[in-house]
């Protein structure tokens, strides 16, 4: 697995491990939809529930299986192994205010980092059985069963792009460069955690851009996406990496890339 681009085997061997992880989180998931549950608040103040803490859990036995020389980095139990070059990166619920309010916008993440770079990703929303698959050197695949396929849609000037973001939360400090982002776009919409971008890469959001993401929130967006054609950076266009600043621009069409990133970053806004 010295080079996973190159060794198509490899590659399956990964996307059946990341399929069958996803199929446990689901598994686990799918039960405490919509039930009575208790949310613990963690020092972050976000939320926490036993399927957040379960669903990781079935996920890191299938991978530590399957591949137990790899690390795993996991929201809500750490990281194992983190000297390996290939490490795991999971987010069993990400949008667990969504999960916890009944709303089928959150997901299940699931990344491979080849030392600080995704490679792999995989967002799986189990209640709406839709998942989307980008490995190395092969387009998204999107699984659904309704109809849709992978692919990002055209839309190469901003006034004709919709935007979206999970909440004005996360953008504190940042506002006035969100504000201009926002007033050149056609429409903005609040919501959707992993979910949103997962409709970048199907076509039907243009830009997402948020502020505040941890690694676990953004490693499985990137493949997802620039396998079905779009972009994926922090706010200044560049590539995000182990270590990035928490601000993630994710575009369907490269050309929206570099006017979305100059109106971020405008000397009067950026500074908020």
């Amino acid at each position: 697995m010295s080079d996973v681009r190159a060794d198509e085997a490899s590659v399956d061997a990964l996307v059946a491990a990341a399929n069958a992880a996803a199929d446990v989180a689901a598994a686990v998931i799918r039960p405490f939809f919509r039930q009575p549950l208790a949310a613990d608040v963690k020092g972050d103040r976000s939320p926490v529930t036993i399927a957040d803490r379960t669903a990781e859990q079935a996920m890191r036995a299938v991978l530590s299986e399957r591949f137990p020389d790899h690390g795993i980095i996991g929201e809500e139990f750490g990281t194992d192994r983190p000297e390996a070059r290939f490490r795991w990166v999971l987010d069993p619920i990400d949008g667990t205010r969504a999960f916890i309010t009944g709303r089928p916008s959150f997901g299940t993440l699931i990344a491979l980092l080849d030392g600080d770079r995704p490679i792999l990703g995989v967002i799986d929303q189990p209640i709406t059985y839709e998942r989307w698959i980008g490995a190395p050197g092969r387009r998204t695949v999107f699984r659904s069963m309704m109809n849709g396929r992978a692919g990002c849609r055209p839309c190469p000037t901003l006034d004709a792009a919709e935007l979206s973001c999970t909440s004005p939360e996360m953008l504190e400090g940042h506002e006035p460069a969100w504000r201009a982002l926002k007033a050149a776009v056609r429409r903005n919409y609040w919501g959707g955690d992993c979910y949103a971008h997962g409709l970048v890469a199907i076509g039907q959001i243009d830009i997402v851009a948020e502020c505040d993401m941890k690694l676990w929130d953004w490693a499985a967006l990137v493949p997802v996406i620039e396998g079905a054609g779009g972009r994926v950076t922090d706010w200044r266009g560049q590539p995000l990496r182990v270590g990035s600043d928490g601000s993630v621009l994710s575009v369907g069409d490269p050309a929206l890339l570099a006017p979305a990133v100059a109106l971020l970053n405008q000397p009067s806004v950026a500074s908020g």
